[in-house]
């Protein structure tokens, strides 16, 4: 049941890290603050289509 899902820079717009989640428990789009290597700076990554 877990899908892989991209990770976006809410800066550049440019996806960055892949990762796996659980849609059945976890419905929300997932949020972490990782590094973004084209903005040079720890920057907000949300989940994106």
């Amino acid at each position: 049941m877990r899908d892989i899902i991209s990770l976006a820079c809410t800066d550049c717009k440019r996806r960055n890290y892949s990762t796996t989640k659980n849609k059945r428990k976890t419905t929300s789009r997932l949020e972490f603050k990782k590094y973004c290597r084209f903005c040079r700076s720890h920057t907000l990554h949300r989940e994106s289509k």
